[in-house]
């Protein structure tokens, strides 16, 4: 684990290279989300021209992609604890921005449909082998902060998503938007699978290793990989696992579900069309997501030093209580551009749990237990948040429609924002069993 006195470090022995890593991750995070994303603000172009309900988009946009994407990440994930890390994470983004693509030439509901899981399949190999990188390429301290960096792809991807989407679209058509962003999608796999490399597995949870040894590259013993039973044995034990689980499953109901419908409540409510709403969309996506996200990491990892491991679910808890009052207030507010930093604050408050609450996730196991850890407390966040949340919203805005015509979209976001509440409930009962679940 240490380079020999005399000896320069090798490239990937460097902390650049760790930083390369990061920025690499980060940049196919965005690429997830903007394929994940676009959908939205293409949405009231593709409800034009094929003319689906609500209900239609709620499961293009949820059950169509949550299903096998959060089913799918388990057994991803269990052979990203044995085989390269990178090789999957490359060909998951091949195969998502194919699909992505792939979502243009839709001729009606089912082909779209079928396309949409296609992009689920891709993205299930994604995100739990990439957690597991990043926290065997950061000790212990620099973790959540790292992880909160590597999260800036769920903005910066929706932000992009938005913005590329809506202005291809509003300049082409919606069918080019897909093409055109999955193609690129693709040719940023073979570069991400020619310059990043696998570190050895829990290379920084050896007591003996300093925060700045050097990084090894060598594959995890066959024997270290752990089962799914044997990992479930671990996790069924924790009850810090399923309050985090399920109150981050919570958040996502709504923050899913608005960051998808948003773009039509703009729409309907605001009288925004075409390249206004994408830059508007993209502003609140990209700015407040990113400070929020920036700021839960920076929290939690200076607050979480030593015993105080409660930091970790308390800083989004208290942020989900205050994102409420807030969202409605920006929903209500005449001046868009009033509306706009309004929206900024709920928005950042949002998001300000991925880095805490993954980086506790990633503590409650062994580092050869990771990969699967992860991909089971995404299972639970994205079946239940992207999987009910943009079908919801869309259900409900349908039901209602009857009785409050295009406004009926509006009052179904207000339905949806009592899942921050519950959300910010489970995580303030996590904190209690945290300290006590926590791996070092």
């Amino acid at each position: 684990m240490t380079t020999a006195p005399g000896t320069a470090p090798t490239p990937l022995e460097r902390p650049a290279y760790r930083f390369y890593v990061l920025g690499m991750l980060m940049v196919v995070y965005t690429f997830n989300f903007i394929d994940r994303q676009v959908l939205a603000i293409l949405a009231p172009y593709i409800q034009a021209e094929m003319k689906f309900t609500d209900s239609q988009l709620g499961l293009l946009g949820g059950p169509a992609f949550a299903l096998v994407y959060s089913t799918l990440a388990l057994p991803i994930a269990w052979l990203a604890d044995r085989m390269s890390r990178t090789t999957i994470i490359a060909s998951s983004l091949a195969v998502w921005s194919g699909f992505t693509a792939l979502c243009g030439l839709a001729t009606g509901f089912t082909f779209l449909f079928a396309s949409r899981m296609g992009v689920g399949i891709g993205e299930a190999g994604g995100v739990a082998p990439s957690y597991s990188l990043v926290a065997d390429y950061f000790p212990k301290a620099q973790r959540a902060r790292a992880l909160a960096v590597y999260s800036f792809g769920v903005p910066i991807g929706t932000g992009l998503g938005y913005l590329f989407g809506g202005l291809l679209a509003a300049a082409i058509d919606w069918r080019a938007a897909f093409v055109i962003l999955g193609l690129v999608g693709v040719l940023l796999a073979p570069l991400f699978k020619l310059t990043v490399r696998d570190p050895i597995r829990g290379g920084f949870d050896r007591p003996e290793t300093a925060p700045e040894a050097p990084l090894v590259v060598t594959p995890a013993p066959v024997q270290q990989a752990a089962s799914f039973g044997q990992v479930w044995a671990v996790l069924l034990k924790k009850p810090s696992f399923w309050f985090l689980s399920f109150g981050a499953a919570c958040s996502s109901v709504y923050g899913y579900g608005a960051a998808f419908w948003l773009p039509s409540f703009f729409q309907r409510s605001m009288g925004m069309e075409g390249a206004e709403r994408a830059w508007y969309m993209a502003g609140i996506a990209l700015f407040g997501g990113t400070i929020g996200i920036w700021l839960g990491g920076w929290l939690a990892d200076k607050l979480g030093k030593g015993v105080k491991r409660a930091a970790y679910p308390l800083v989004p808890a208290v942020g989900f209580v205050i994102a409420v009052p807030l969202f409605f207030l920006a929903m209500n507010v005449e001046d868009k551009w009033l509306a706009f930093f309004l929206f900024l604050i709920p928005q950042a408050l949002s998001l300000a749990w991925l880095g805490p609450v993954i980086t506790a996730i990633q503590h409650l196991v062994p580092s050869h237990m990771r990969s699967t850890a992860s991909a089971s407390f995404l299972l639970i966040n994205n079946l239940v948040g992207i999987g009910l949340g943009i079908y919801l919203l869309g259900a409900v805005s349908e039901y209602l429609t009857p009785r409050f015509a295009e406004e009926a979209l509006r009052y179904s976001l207000y339905v949806g924002q009592w899942f921050y509440g519950l959300a910010a409930i489970l995580l303030f009962i996590s904190a209690r069993s945290l300290r006590r679940d926590w791996v070092d």
